[in-house]
């Protein structure tokens, strides 16, 4: 049990730190000052909005899993499913990648075509995180980033496939970066996606807006007080701002993270800090522009406001993301039929005996979660 006597020192001893790191606000403070100046005023626009998302594993997870399965499926905001896989941990990495584009180069999924455009034949060509089939002991944790390039697939894909009827906002989940594939890799899609785009314009007369939208950031976390006692996005109206490099090389951990640095063939994106509400505790949010359409900024944020004004259950947040992810969640009666798939897939692995164990150990309880009731 803390004393008051304990209570007092560590009191005496958190004020004179704060006084201390006080110097620390103060620089943050200095180094967005001149942002204030830069603040924009949103107007709304009204167009199409469109989202997809990558099913999260962490959302959709199952009771009874010793294979440790992971399901890959993409869809977007209005339920179409544009991508389904299943993996685990132990997945056959050369199958997999067969399963994607044949020997023969013709692609059999969005990630597959992807690949193909990329000129890479497998996926440990497309991303050093994917383990090389002759590789020991892999790091589990590449199903995560293989659901991340099937959904950077499906995208593409979309794009590929065009059928847009109307100008569309494409909201991705998730800034427009990213350090997951080789080499200059993702650059190349980049500019795939923005001749994508030209091509769509060229036919259709169509507009096609590409934003990435995220629910936090490294630099909103580090300036978040600085930019209240600055009084930046504070304004009574729905307004943006525009981060400058130097402000997020010094918040990222890797420096080819941020926009306009050497090594930008990571990023694809210009960094904006948003707050779609006209109230000064309504939400600030990080949006990257696609770095073709800088001069389109204005309209892309009218776009957003018009979606994020219908935003529910979270308020000010883009509705089409919100829709993407309540189709991709498998909840209710989805999650117990997955859950009785596994099952039945764990237990025809096993002899007629073995299965009798199977069952046993599925119905025993977890004693830990007692605590809770």
């Amino acid at each position: 049990m803390i004393t008051p006597d304990t209570l007092s020192n560590v009191q005496r001893k958190l004020e004179e730190r704060a006084t201390t790191d006080k110097g620390v606000i103060e620089e943050l403070r200095s180094e967005i000052r001149p942002l204030k100046t830069e603040v924009r005023r949103i107007n709304p626009r009204t167009t199409t909005s469109i989202s997809l998302v990558a099913a999260d594993g962490g959302n959709n997870k199952v009771n009874f899993d010793p294979y440790l399965f992971q399901l890959v499926r993409v869809v977007d905001s209005y339920g179409r499913e544009l991508l389904l896989d299943l993996t685990s941990p132990t997945t056959n990495i050369e199958e997999l990648s067969i399963s994607h584009l044949d020997k023969d180069g013709n692609h059999k999924s969005a990630l597959g075509l992807m690949m193909k455009e990329l000129g890479v034949e497998t996926l440990w060509e497309l991303s050093p995180m994917i383990p090389k089939p002759d590789e020991e002991n892999p790091n589990p944790s590449w199903v995560l980033v293989y659901r991340d390039l099937a959904e950077w697939g499906a995208l593409y894909q979309m794009l590929q496939e065009g059928g847009f009827n109307t100008d569309t906002l494409i909201v991705r989940d998730g800034l427009l970066r990213s350090k997951i594939f080789t080499q200059k890799l993702f650059k190349d899609l980049l500019e795939k996606i923005n001749d994508a785009i030209k091509e769509i314009y060229c036919l259709t007369r169509r507009r096609v807006y590409l934003v990435g939208f995220s629910k936090k950031s490294k630099v909103i976390t580090r300036y978040r007080l600085a930019f209240a006692l600055e009084g930046i996005l504070t304004q009574g109206y729905p307004c943006y701002v525009e981060i400058p490099p130097h402000i997020q090389r010094k918040a990222y951990i890797w420096d080819e993270y941020a926009t306009g640095s050497e090594a930008e063939k990571f990023v694809g994106g210009r960094l904006f800090m948003v707050r779609f509400g006209s109230r000064i505790n309504d939400p600030i949010w990080p949006v990257d522009i696609f770095l073709p359409q800088l001069k389109q900024v204005s309209q892309v944020m009218g776009y957003l406001l018009a979606d994020a004004n219908d935003g529910f259950p979270v308020p000010f947040y883009p509705r089409c993301l919100q829709k993407a992810h309540e189709q991709a969640a498998l909840v209710g009666f989805d999650m117990e039929v997955m859950e009785d798939m596994i099952v039945n897939a764990v237990r025809q692995s096993f002899t007629p005996e073995e299965q009798n164990v199977v069952d046993r150990v599925r119905l025993q309880s977890d004693v830990s979660m007692l605590r809770y009731e």
